[in-house]
């Protein structure tokens, strides 16, 4: 479905993305996070089409997406702040995406309007922030595109409407089987929804793992500083801080019965890291 080999991108001598590789061959929710600046709006440009790679292969159902319109319209991608014509209103938007999208659900998006409270009548120009990310993501819902890429979806909008989008996405997928790639700074809400994860860290790609498999990575340990150093010797500790004699460590190793075994025989209390804290430490080591 997708396959990114060897791909570089950048301007004159500023690379964006240096020598990447990956692949998606399900239907499925693939959550795509990285600090500011790593390089995963590029990405999401090259896999729509946007942009061609300077060096290597970018691949949408085995043919290269940049001027290609057969293959664009395959992919809805809805970019952080969409440049939508400055004289649309809502609903000018939805007949473009009924036009361009093949698959197109209008009952659907009409059905979102309402639960977004959006106005069809309003100038996109005098949405809010959060009332703009909606509307991007009622178009990537609606689209059924066989490639789904939402960037920042949730920005501007408040916890419940979030919680609200999420079961949307996931809702979607099932009824519609499709690809989602989704970038986005809450991870810790949208885990739940995902069937895997793409880290993209210093312009590579970092980690490309079923999210079963990450999210179970990382504990902390707290207890005896001495106790703490023999148990976590010769594992990586991604973060540690003192406590008078007692040191709480961040450790790169799965929160499974094994650990939870070390952690009661030694006197340790010991709690699972959350995914944020773990992906922003992990990153951290590796520059």
């Amino acid at each position: 479905m997708i396959r990114v080999e060897n791909v570089t991108y950048g301007y004159g001598e500023e690379s964006i993305l240096k020598d990447i590789s990956f692949k998606e061959k399900e239907n499925g929710i693939t959550a795509v996070w990285g600090r500011n600046g790593a390089g995963k709006t590029t990405l999401m440009k090259l896999l729509a089409g946007h942009d061609k790679p300077n060096k290597g292969i970018v691949e949408i159902m085995g043919t290269a997406p940049y001027n290609r319109a057969e293959v664009v319209q395959s992919v809805c991608y809805m970019q952080e702040d969409h440049p939508f014509s400055s004289i649309w209103n809502v609903k000018d938007s939805l007949r473009f995406g009924q036009y361009y999208y093949s698959n197109w659900d209008m009952d659907m998006a009409n059905r979102l309007l309402k639960i977004f409270r959006l106005d069809e009548n309003k100038k996109i120009s005098k949405l809010s922030k959060g009332m703009k990310s909606a509307l991007q993501f009622i178009i990537g819902i609606s689209s059924n595109a066989k490639i789904t890429i939402l960037d920042e979806p949730s920005n501007g909008l408040d916890a419940n409407m979030r919680k609200k989008m999420y079961k949307i996405i996931r809702e979607s997928q099932e009824q519609h089987p499709r690809l989602f790639l989704v970038s986005t700074h809450h991870i810790e809400e949208i885990q739940q929804i995902c069937d895997s994860i793409l880290v993209i860290h210093d312009k590579e790609v970092f980690i490309h793992e079923p999210i079963d498999e990450i999210r179970e990575c990382g504990i902390w340990l707290v207890g005896d500083k001495n106790t703490i150093e023999k148990v976590t010797d010769g594992q990586y500790v991604l973060e540690a801080s003192e406590l008078g004699s007692r040191l709480k460590v961040m450790v790169d190793v799965p929160f499974n019965e094994k650990w939870k075994e070390i952690a009661s025989l030694h006197g340790l209390s010991i709690e699972k890291v959350k995914l944020q804290d773990y992906l922003l430490n992990k990153t951290e080591e590796a520059e």
